[in-house]
């Protein structure tokens, strides 16, 4: 192990102590779930240990609990989104003929590809991702587009690129 590793292994390993059981203990009633928080602890955690130039920002970090606060509001959302978008995906499952019914491995792919296309999308502005929903989902033309949103055909055309290219970008970078 080099030494960068264990300085930021000591810095974690001294951060979890000290804060654990209080971001435990922040999360808790947020999530009305103890065994959720405590997943959530951990998520945190491994957020800070894998991000980008981690020590440094360690370093930096004047207020540990809003750091890790922050994390785990982010955290939070995410999971929120992911439960909303499986609730969503079991009614819809729910209400098809059982002709139509598939097989467990097969909902688990499918939900899957959802969280990963939500995770995606979410990256991109409000305007750009209803331009880009409204264009690829909904098969409307630019023109139609431009009049529900309000801007120009010229700026739907600019929406649509940058969807595009964020969506080649996100699937190189994402090995899919």
């Amino acid at each position: 192990m080099s030494t960068p590793d264990v300085a930021l292994n000591s810095q974690v390993s001294q951060l979890y102590r000290a804060q654990s059981k209080w971001l435990h203990g922040w999360l808790t009633p947020r999530v009305n779930c103890t065994h959720l928080a405590a997943d959530l602890v951990q998520d945190v955690f491994v957020r800070v240990m894998t991000a980008a130039d981690a020590a440094a920002k360690l370093e930096a970090v004047r207020e540990p609990k809003g750091y890790l606060a922050t994390i785990a509001r982010r955290l939070m959302i995410d999971h929120l989104r992911r439960v909303h978008l499986e609730r969503a995906w079991l009614q819809v499952l729910a209400e098809q003929p059982e002709a139509l019914d598939i097989s467990a491995e097969q909902r688990l792919s499918l939900l899957q590809t959802l969280f990963e296309l939500d995770a995606m999308l979410a990256a991109l502005g409000a305007n750009v991702r209803e331009a880009f929903l409204l264009s690829q989902v909904d098969g409307m033309p630019y023109k139609r587009i431009a009049a529900q949103l309000g801007v120009s055909e010229v700026t739907v055309r600019r929406y649509i690129a940058k969807a595009a290219e964020h969506c080649m970008i996100y699937s190189l970078t994402h090995g899919q």
